[in-house]
């Protein structure tokens, strides 16, 4: 039976068990199981802690994972990438006081950083040529200077809310910029037909989040210029009305589009615009 180790808490443990839900997998726990059962597809849902994931992977005692890439780099384990899931997304950044001018190019040696994610800032540290002390923290790092313990701190950033309540700002550029990743033992994708089926189904369901369908009836004389707005996969789909001269498209089309090519078709004369989305899809 193929295994699949998800979130069991945190920020990336709805998204993944919704992904997988939507999937067609049966992933829900009623409670605090250890894991749950797909028999219907041979796939045990094992749920661990986000931090731990990559390294159960790496080891081959999980097939396939779904974790942060931030949690990804920081434990160092060997994994294939697989795919990004587009969930979960934030930056991994330094932050400081607000009334200190300080960048992490003018740490010294005498700067203490406070984070949870001790390898990815000895790290980066390291390609800076800084030899700053990393003061290691189980979360709630944002106190930390407060405390009088770090000077700095490096963490995850999503609305940076959390950080300016604690009267700290981002400074320089992410080091990371993290999501949800599925990664898989190496080589287990082409060794294991069900999680190549996982695989191409969780794809199908990422691609029909990006898209919609389009549908709109227009004057055939416009098919030329309505092609260039929806231009769909291959090409739309074009059937004749009963009323002469007018056609009805079909098309697919970017979701991060829909308001503008509403517009643009409106634009030109089409009418009965409707837009669906689309539960899952394979292009």
């Amino acid at each position: 039976m193929l295994q699949i180790a998800l979130p069991n808490k945190g920020a990336l443990a709805e998204g993944a068990a919704t992904l997988a839900s939507e999937a067609g997998y049966h992933c829900r726990r009623r409670g605090r199981e250890l894991s749950v059962r797909d028999t219907d597809h041979g796939v045990e849902f094992v749920f661990l802690r986000p931090r731990d994931i990559a390294t159960y992977v790496s080891k081959g005692i999980i097939d396939l994972g779904v974790t942060g890439l931030d949690l990804l780099h920081d434990s160092g384990a060997d994994v294939t990438q697989v795919m990004p899931l587009e969930f979960g997304k934030a930056r991994f950044c330094y932050a400081a006081p607000k009334e200190q001018d300080i960048t992490p190019d003018g740490f010294t040696s005498d700067t203490r950083i406070a984070t949870s994610y001790v390898h990815v800032v000895e790290e980066d540290l390291k390609a800076r040529g800084i030899d700053a002390t990393v003061v290691p923290l189980d979360g709630a790092v944002e106190i930390s200077i407060q405390l009088g313990v770090a000077d700095a701190i490096a963490d995850v950033v999503q609305t940076g809310r959390t950080i300016d309540e604690a009267g700290l700002t981002v400074i320089g550029d992410p080091i990371i910029e993290t999501q949800a990743m599925l990664v898989a033992q190496n080589g287990v994708i082409s060794d294991k037909e069900a999680a190549r089926h996982f695989q191409e189904r969780i794809k199908g369901i990422l691609v029909a989040r990006s898209y919609i369908v389009v549908e709109y009836d227009l004057p055939k004389s416009k098919l030329d210029a309505a092609h260039k707005i929806t231009p769909g996969i291959e090409s739309p789909t074009v059937s004749p009305l009963s009323k002469d001269g007018w056609v009805a498209v079909k098309s697919m089309a970017k979701q991060s589009r829909v308001n503008e090519i509403m517009d643009e078709l409106t634009a030109i004369g089409a009418k009965g615009i409707i837009i669906t989305d689309i539960r899952t899809c394979r292009i």
